[in-house]
């Protein structure tokens, strides 16, 4: 059930004391990609900043299937199960089936309580590039299937979200929708009331489009952020234009390595009716070389694709991660504007109070005060005690004042701390996906290439009988 014991970044014990585990990726085994092997590291030299595990979490996304088929109101559904030895659940080896909704609302709502956290992207619920049908072929599902479960991949590689309630009921609860209902009546991180910096307008607070006072922390992960996009993002253009020039994806031959080979096989078979001594071998030839476009075709769905979609998901993860930097940005603007508006209330309230001592006058602070004191004498506001009601209320607003700018420093800093880890988080995650997403792409072109040796090796000895009479 969810509740006020919900893990949420206010109120998470972050320094929760750790416990032996072993981590691993969709695949069988207690190993893989972007998990700690152990937690049981000594605390001497230890950074803040890491992250700290409290056990394993191993997702998985598999068996769609089309319910309501005969109705409009069809959908698919997927079973989505897990192995952990997190205290937070209550079996070792959840399961339960869920819906695309499911997961929007899923992570909509790990965003919402986990601000400070890198929470992944969804696949966009349109957007499947290089599949053809509707969304409920088996190639649309498949995509979506894979999407998913990387997507509960990431969120299983994070020490924090892996531990949040909303995610055990995920994979738990058989009352989703009750829990929905409850999380969003009940939400474990309370809606922030209006206060002192709902009051300042909007032209004050959006003064300053900058951190005044940049952290060099900061500054350096947001230029590597911008690197790496920009390296993802030009990998991708460079691998979407070598697999165009593979198999564009028209079932007709065109433009591409696919069409010419397939082009050539045809040319050579049409050799052989005109060669009547070496038909048999030009026809094997035909033949293997049409196997080989075929191999190539293939290829560029199960190994080129995948790659190209894992590629993009990571882009939009990083995109994800520069969300965060941004929030923490934020956090930093409306403490540093809040100070600011803070030292203009007490200029104003050091200035009524010269006025009214005696000490100085209007003159000596300015010409804008100057001209605030001519226009209140014009109001008839002169006199001394409009001056000392107005005083008493910025006393009143300077102690309000004093209050939300210790509020917003406690907060931009427990925020930056929290970036500070979440972005060693997200270093991991990543170097594990990269590893992962080569990797995949390496054995692909292997299984392609040790395919095509077996292929144009069959054909030698057939080539080799060829008679040549010299």
């Amino acid at each position: 059930m969810l509740g006020d014991d919900e893990d949420v970044f206010d109120s998470v014990t972050w320094e929760s004391p750790s416990a032996p585990a072993t981590y691993e990726g969709a695949s069988a085994g207690l190993s893989g990609p972007g998990f700690r092997q152990s937690t049981a590291e000594s605390e001497d030299g230890r950074d803040p900043h890491d992250p700290k595990w409290e056990g394993y979490l191993i997702t998985s996304v598999k068996d769609p299937v089309k319910e309501l088929a005969e109705t409009k109101d069809a959908y698919v559904s997927y079973l989505v199960s897990a192995k952990t030895n997190l205290p937070i659940f209550s079996t070792p080896n959840p399961s339960a089936r869920r819906r695309f909704q499911d997961f929007v609302f899923l992570r909509t709502h790990l965003a919402k309580d986990f601000p400070a956290c890198v929470v992944p992207p969804l696949p966009d619920k349109h957007r499947l590039e290089y599949v053809t049908g509707d969304r409920f072929s088996p190639e649309f599902m498949e995509r979506r299937r894979l999407d998913l479960h990387r997507f509960l991949q990431r969120l299983a590689r994070h020490p924090t979200l892996q531990r949040s309630t909303l995610l055990r009921a995920f994979f738990e609860s058989t009352e989703w929708h009750v829990i929905m209902h409850q999380h969003v009546a009940h939400p474990p991180v309370p809606e922030q009331s209006s206060g002192v910096i709902d009051s300042i307008s909007d032209s004050l607070l959006n003064a300053f489009s900058r951190v005044r006072k940049p952290d060099e922390r900061f500054l350096a992960m947001r230029e590597s952020v911008d690197k790496f996009e920009e390296g993802v993002a030009l990998s991708e253009r460079l691998y979407n234009r070598v697999r165009n020039r593979t198999n564009d994806g028209n079932p007709e031959p065109g433009e591409d390595l696919t069409g010419d080979y397939h082009d050539l096989a045809v040319a050579v078979q049409g050799l052989g009716f005109l060669e009547s001594g070496i038909t048999d071998p030009l026809n094997h030839f035909s033949n293997t070389l049409l196997e080989f476009s075929a191999l190539l075709r293939h290829t560029t769905q199960v190994t080129t694709d995948p790659f190209l979609v894992h590629l993009h998901s990571l882009l939009q993860y990083s995109h994800a991660n520069r969300a965060v930097l941004k929030l923490r940005d934020q956090k930093q603007m409306d403490f540093e504007e809040l100070s600011e508006y803070l030292s203009a209330v007490t200029a104003e309230r050091d200035r009524l109070a010269a006025v009214i001592s005696g000490r100085a006058g209007s003159t000596g602070l300015g010409l804008g005060a100057y001209i605030k004191d001519k226009v209140d004498a014009l109001r008839g506001q002169d006199d001394d005690r409009a001056r000392v009601e107005r005083m008493r209320k910025l006393d009143a607003k300077i102690k309000e004042l004093q209050d939300a700018v210790t509020t917003a420093h406690e907060t931009s800093d427990a925020f930056s701390d929290e970036t500070l880890r979440e972005q060693k988080i997200f270093q991991r995650a990543k170097e594990a996906e990269m590893k992962e997403m080569l990797g995949n792409y390496a054995d692909g072109q292997i299984e392609f290439y040790k395919a095509a040796m077996e292929e144009w090796e069959r054909i030698i000895p057939i080539i080799q009988r060829i008679r040549v009479d010299v």
